[in-house]
């Protein structure tokens, strides 16, 4: 497994490939569209041609993850897209998900995550639970369908090294921006349905857990037994708030922002585009109001 940075906005440590080795070689992730030349020219260095990438693999369709998938198609004309059945139309016909990010996200948008283009429905295939996409001999990628962060989410254990590809549905750690956070964005964000795939990565028993934001971490049992705990705890805080009246978004800032302790600005300003309170609190509060109106 080759980790790649995909230098999001030319960060370093913020969004991340892997390319899984074998006579098939699949890329998990191909990071926004504007860090399609990065990734591009990771993979000549590494020595992938045009003819030698056999699939590509999203674990959703956020733009940091998928952004570029449309563009990698074109560059790897034999790869297969594979992608959750929920994801899969807006691959290929990517309207609804530029118009939706470019309300969420504005100008950033082109100037920091770029668009998505279109990939040949032809070229996707839909990964149901427990598919294996083969690697080579003796290595697959086993889909887990992982809803939460998002319903199209689909986990990715790899048989040979034991390492589970766990998109955002961990959450977010950089390396340094200190503490592990959840990532908990609107429209889809379902609390019960992200601590059930939490439940799920942790029965697979991975040797470690790949995040795209950001790196392989270690001892794997802890982190996702972290990954719960800080979950429930933000849930905890944002419901409060909820039922009291307060805003979301200040409510989990007074709790979480000091455990960020001496993170320097610049690394904070990339902990919030990656996964800042507010576009958390947005989707505790969907959540909520999905359960009940607010008081």
């Amino acid at each position: 497994m080759l980790e790649i940075d995909t230098l999001l906005g030319g960060w370093e440590r913020v969004t991340a490939g892997y390319l899984i080795e074998g006579p098939a070689p699949v890329l998990v992730e191909t990071g926004s569209q504007s860090s399609v030349p990065v990734l591009l020219a990771a993979l000549a260095q590494i020595g992938v041609g045009p003819e030698e990438l056999a699939g590509v693999a999203v674990t959703h369709i956020h733009l940091d993850h998928a952004g570029g998938v449309g563009d990698v198609a074109r560059a790897f004309p034999s790869a297969t897209v594979y992608v959750h059945e929920k994801g899969a139309r807006h691959l290929a016909d990517p309207t609804k998900l530029i118009d939706s990010a470019s309300r969420v996200y504005g100008s950033l948008l082109d100037s920091l995550y770029g668009r998505l283009d279109p990939t040949p429905p032809e070229r996707l295939h839909v990964l149901e639970d427990g598919e294996e996409i083969v690697v080579g001999p003796g290595r697959t990628l086993v889909a887990i369908d992982s809803p939460g962060h998002a319903k199209h989410h689909v986990g990715l254990h790899d048989s040979l090294s034991g390492v589970l590809f766990a998109g955002d549905a961990v959450g977010v750690k950089l390396p340094d921006g200190g503490v592990l956070r959840p990532s908990t964005p609107p429209p889809d964000f379902d609390l019960h349905q992200a601590l059930e795939s939490l439940g799920k990565f942790a029965a697979r028993r991975p040797s470690g857990i790949a995040l795209a934001h950001y790196g392989l971490l270690s001892e794997p049992d802890a982190l996702l037994a972290e990954a719960d705990e800080t979950l429930r705890q933000w849930a905890e805080t944002a419901e409060k708030a909820f039922r009291e009246g307060v805003d979301i978004a200040d409510a989990l800032s007074a709790r979480f922002d000091p455990l960020l302790g001496d993170v320097d600005a610049a690394h904070k300003e990339k902990l919030d585009i990656m996964n800042g309170v507010h576009s958390n609190a947005a989707g505790f509060r969907r959540w909520l109001e999905g359960r009940e109106p607010a008081p």
